[in-house]
């Protein structure tokens, strides 16, 4: 649903005033134009994927169309804009060549429903977590394949060979004798590309609206008009056989499905710059798998999701549009292919090899740029680059799979062992104490031991201080678990102070020791990008809410904005805090986030004082929301900024006198009135954030997405609202993608 922002303090518009149209028709405009830019920047690449991969020329085109009217139809923005992807370039060629395209169609069709299938089953968060070594090796590998290839085509070469191995041999031969004319084609496309983005002056500006493919595609025609050159032959548009299945065992034959769905999966869920991953994963997988069979059965290429991300083949900027903009993007591909048909013909070969060869460079030098910092993804990275280089999609993955296998054996043998001698208090042999284990995830702890237990495990680095024995050695900081135990009694020298700021220190002692040696590649990779986070995470002060804990996020994930009551203040009011709107503005038009989550918690002081205010004037008591307890008065600044909890707590008493009805917990009542408050003020702030115009706007494109959080701090347990029945429903591993 769309909603206006409002303005309190503006007077009331006449009725001819058109202002509640104007965001939704701004929004139109934005769409039509992104998606016009998107067609421009995506059929060039559709009619060079399609020759590469020894498929007719429309099938490239087909694919972006099915891309656009498929995906976008049945996806919720921010949704990748999607087509043919250079990394399927080297298996449809060899699927081509071995069973013929009809064949070939059947199986892009098949590959299409195994992506519905999995992303029904929701792996697909699973995959940049499980394997992100091995998605990106395979990714360079492919685009090296690729890349070599068209090189040979450029220099001449007709049906270039799918292996990398057999490609370097023969080249030097075919560099030895090279087609001129081809070749002078193909420096003067790599050139235009690599030029057109640097123009000085006003070309500069004026070249920043027209994609790159599309400049140096025209440039090229446009100089090689007259030239003896294979030009594409685009043929009609009649109706196409339906697929046929190919020749051979069953064995075979679903060798070469998977082919095709691992290396779209892949390109599908690979991350853009920044490494963040698709915000809805299995969605994805599922809206593209359907493109991917409807577009086989079409007659065209496989379909991966994003086609036009920073690291895709035709790059600039984000992937993430709006759903209309991806319906239009789809319609304008075919259409323009059949208005401009006679445009589209006189462009060379050469030039769309050059153009595909290109991108399968760009292709793998992200996927290299973006390998994994960890040391048993890094050691999957080389292995799937080379095998899937050399041999394949399939049974490179196969051989690449492996390494992180006997990583992963060699790894839970060694933590077996390291329990063991920690039992005892000593490692086996050396008479010290053992060091603590390096988790593979830099900014992700293991919380698996995050409740107090007895005996928790020595993974966790948690020692049970209550029942150390007499003269036992004192308890060990670990990383990431100064906090489990924070009674520690280690005497520190130094700044600090107080037995509180000795312990903030040793803290940060415990940080430089274990930790910082984890994280300091990826913050040293994030101090050179910049920040690039895909959410923002507004929450209470209170310490009990550990964000990075609850989400499982780390550095560069969240940009987090925390207050006493988690308010977000409504514009234009005259007790408003410019800060957290500042904070929101710069999130929302800056980094661009695609999503705001609004985040309550049990216990809460704010929420506490809230209701200690009626029937009196406002006044708060102690609480527990981030020391956020004050004393008596109306005019001291916490009392002023929980006037903006007001909102929320007339809201909960709209329907009788504790608002029964307005919020629900889907597995259990709702405690008390605190509780009930808490739940209630999320949902208010979610309007107060609407009422924000940077909001509204990219709510109103598709771009934004707003969802409440409340986090039961005694229970360890979040909830998620359901904005349309107001409820909170328990998250679990098993339900989380469908809440």
């Amino acid at each position: 649903m769309h909603v206006q922002p409002r303005h309190p303090t503006r007077p009331a518009q006449g009725p001819a005033d058109d202002t509640p149209d104007r965001p939704r028709r701004a929004a139109w405009q934005r769409d039509l134009v992104r998606s016009v830019a998107l067609a421009l920047a995506a059929a060039p690449l559709c009619l060079g994927i399609a020759l590469a991969a020894g498929a007719p020329p429309r099938a490239g085109l087909i694919a972006a169309a099915a891309a656009g009217l498929v995906a976008g139809g049945l996806g919720r923005a921010p949704f990748r804009a999607g087509g043919p992807s250079i990394a399927l370039v080297a298996v449809t060629a060899e699927l081509t060549q071995r069973y013929g395209w009809r064949a070939t169609c059947a199986i892009t069709v098949l590959a299409g429903l195994v992506h519905v299938t999995l992303g029904a089953l929701r792996v697909a968060r699973a995959v940049p977590v499980v394997a992100p070594g091995l998605v990106h090796g395979a990714l360079a590998g492919l685009g090296l394949t690729v890349a070599l290839g068209q090189l040979r085509c450029v220099l001449g070469v007709a049906g270039t060979e799918a292996s990398t191995l057999r490609n370097l041999v023969a080249l030097p031969g075919d560099m030895a004798h090279p087609w001129l004319r081809g070749a002078l084609v193909g420096t003067a496309t790599i050139a235009v590309l690599l030029v057109w983005r640097r123009l000085p002056g006003w070309a500069g500006r004026w070249a920043g609206a027209v994609p790159a493919p599309l400049a140096a595609l025209a440039v090229v025609t446009a100089a090689s008009t007259g030239l003896p050159l294979p030009r594409v032959e685009l043929s009609g548009w009649e109706t196409h056989a339906l697929p046929g299945l190919p020749s051979g065992s069953v064995l075979t034959v679903a060798s070469a499905v998977l082919g095709v769905a691992l290396a779209a999966g892949m390109a599908t869920l690979a991350p853009e710059d920044g490494g963040r991953q698709p915000e809805r994963p299995d969605r994805e997988l599922i809206c593209h798998g359907a493109a991917t069979a409807v577009s086989g059965l079409l007659g065209g290429l496989p379909v991966a999701g994003g086609m036009l991300r920073p690291g895709g083949p035709a790059g600039g900027g984000r992937s993430a549009v709006s759903r209309t903009s991806l319906v239009l993007y789809g319609l304008w591909v075919p259409l323009g292919a059949v208005l401009f048909a006679t445009v589209l013909e006189r462009i060379p070969v050469a030039a769309l090899s050059a153009l595909v060869m290109a991108a399968a460079v760009r292709m793998a030098c992200h996927a290299h740029t973006h390998r994994p910092r960890d040391r048993a993804a890094r050691a999957g990275y080389p292995v799937a680059f080379a095998a899937v280089a050399l041999s394949g999609v399939v049974p490179g993955l196969v051989v690449a799979a492996l390494v992180p296998t006997v990583m992963a054996v060699r790894k839970s043998a060694r933590t077996g062992r390291t329990a063991a001698g920690e039992q005892h208090g000593h490692t086996e042999g050396t008479g010290r104490r053992d060091r603590p284990e390096r988790h593979d995830r830099p900014g992700h702890p293991d919380l698996t031991e995050h409740q107090d237990r007895p005996e928790p495990s020595p993974r966790a680095g948690g020692r049970p201080t209550p029942a150390s024995p007499p003269g036992a050695a004192p308890p060990a900081f670990r990383p990431w678990t100064p906090w489990r135990h924070h009674r520690f009694t280690r005497p520190l020298s130094g700044p600090g102070g107080g037995p509180g700021g000795r312990q903030l220190i040793g803290g940060v002692s415990a940080f430089q020791r274990d930790t910082a040696p984890l994280v300091r590649d990826e913050l040293a990779r994030l101090a050179r990008e910049g920040q690039n986070p895909s959410q923002l995470f507004l929450t209470c002060a209170d310490s009990r809410l550990v964000t990075s804990m609850i989400t499982s996020s780390g550095p560069g994930d969240l940009f987090t904005v925390r207050n006493v009551g988690n308010l977000m203040p409504p514009p234009g009011t005259d007790t408003s805090c410019d800060s957290v709107a500042a904070a929101v503005e710069y999130a929302v038009e800056v980094l661009k986030v695609g999503s705001i989550t609004v985040c309550g918690h049990s216990g809460c002081g704010a929420m506490q004082a809230l209701l200690d205010t009626v029937p009196r004037p406002p006044a708060a008591r102690p609480g527990a929301a981030g020391g956020s307890g004050t004393a008596a008065g109306p005019e001291t600044p916490l009392a002023r900024w929980l006037r903006h909890g007001r909102p929320s707590l007339a809201r909960m008493q709209r329907i009788g006198r504790l608002g029964r009805g307005e919020v629900a917990l889907a597995d259990r009542p709702v405690a008390d009135d605190i509780e009930r408050l808490a739940l209630v003020n999320v949902m208010q702030q979610l309007d107060h954030l609407r009422a924000h115009s940077c909001v509204a706007r990219r709510v109103a494109e598709g771009t934004l997405h707003l969802q409440g959080m409340y986090f039961h701090v005694g229970e360890a347990q979040a909830y998620v609202l359901d904005q349309r029945s107001r409820t909170f429903a328990a998250v679990r591993p098993e339900v989380l993608d469908a809440v």
